[in-house]
């Protein structure tokens, strides 16, 4: 399914992320390795198109502050749409946007969100979602890979690299009747590559805000409907 989910994300952030790698001896330790991950007596998740469970995921960012601390604050409001294929993960794709206006740090003082979603950093108003789409999916591990897609932030694209680890999946459960899979996922990017430049640091200091963002991302997703079975 090659289409942006729009809603009121991010960052993706969003979003999210797929492993993958093509036939070859290390794909059927990829599809063994998903197999595994699958709970007992559970038929593995199936390939298909798969939709983002917003209730089990979340997008997290850690920025450094003056050289004190890693502020942390998140994304409330994000989407994404993954296809999935374990027999072929290197054709596995995420597109996934974020809702610029929803970011959500904690205690936030008078004024702050303002200043966050205001010209000065993300611009909301302006470019009100950021956006990630796959470009390429490489297998690094059983179940791990590394995905790199274009990111979109304030009107500017750059490549971002994902480092996701799939955390397993089923076909289906009597009591859910769609597929489900779940991923880890982590990245940084630099945040003045996108025109955020506002408060970095002179060089040589860390009096300000650091220019280096990571990102966190936990998601969940879900599929094809359980296949009957003939009783």
């Amino acid at each position: 399914m090659k289409r942006m989910l729009t809603a009121a994300l991010t960052p993706i952030l969003l979003l999210a992320a797929a492993c993958g790698q093509g036939e070859s001896a290390a794909t059927k330790t990829q599809m063994a390795a998903a197999t595994t991950l699958t709970p007992a007596g559970l038929e593995p998740a199936p390939a298909g198109d798969y939709t983002l469970d917003k209730a089990h995921a979340s997008l997290v960012f850690k920025v450094d502050h003056i050289g004190f601390s890693n502020w942390t604050a998140r994304f409330s409001k994000f989407d994404a749409a993954l296809h999935f294929d374990p027999a072929n993960p290197a054709s596995s794709a995420v597109e996934a946007s974020i809702d610029a206006s929803s970011i959500d740090p904690a205690n936030p003082p008078e004024g702050f969100i303002a200043m966050l979603t205001g010209e000065k950093f993300l611009d909301a108003k302006a470019y009100p979602q950021m956006t990630f789409k796959t470009t390429k999916v490489e297998v690094t591990g059983a179940n791990t890979a590394k995905v790199t897609g274009d990111f979109t932030l304030r009107g500017q694209t750059h490549p971002l690299i994902l480092k996701v680890v799939y955390n397993g999946g089923y076909a289906g459960h009597p009591y859910e009747p769609n597929a489900r899979i779940g991923f880890s996922a982590h990245g940084s990017i630099k945040r003045s590559d996108y025109g955020v430049d506002y408060g970095l640091p002179p060089p040589g200091t860390t009096m300000g805000v650091g220019d280096k963002v990571d990102i966190v991302i936990e998601a969940e997703f879900t599929g094809p409907p359980l296949r009957k079975t003939a009783e």
